[in-house]
């Protein structure tokens, strides 16, 4: 029997030195870049200091990645948003918030 877990759990794919730079010139050549680069830079911010104090980068990974992935389906969003799908199907969370609180 060996002391080793039966898993490891799978490293973050670690982005190239520069992503995080491009990624932040992309977000300020975006139409949403008034909303998106204030966002991207807290969680920047938010995840060094979480790096500093653990000494592990996972956390800058992960901004990086989910920044990316916003990047990456904003324009499926936009088409979505401007084909003029019915939503009112849809839940709306705060609404039912509303609810919850009489």
């Amino acid at each position: 029997m060996s002391a080793q877990p039966d898993h490891t759990p799978a490293a973050p794919y670690a982005p190239a030195p520069g992503a995080p730079a491009e990624l932040l010139a992309q977000l300020r050549a975006d139409r949403r870049a008034e909303r998106w680069v204030p966002a991207f830079e807290r969680e920047w911010t938010a995840a060094l200091e979480e790096s500093r104090r653990t000494f592990s980068l996972t956390t800058l990974y992960e901004v990086v990645h989910v920044w990316q992935a916003r990047l990456a389906s904003a324009p499926a969003v936009d088409a979505f948003v401007a084909s003029g799908h019915d939503e009112t199907g849809f839940v709306d969370m705060a609404e039912l918030r509303g609810r919850r609180r009489r």
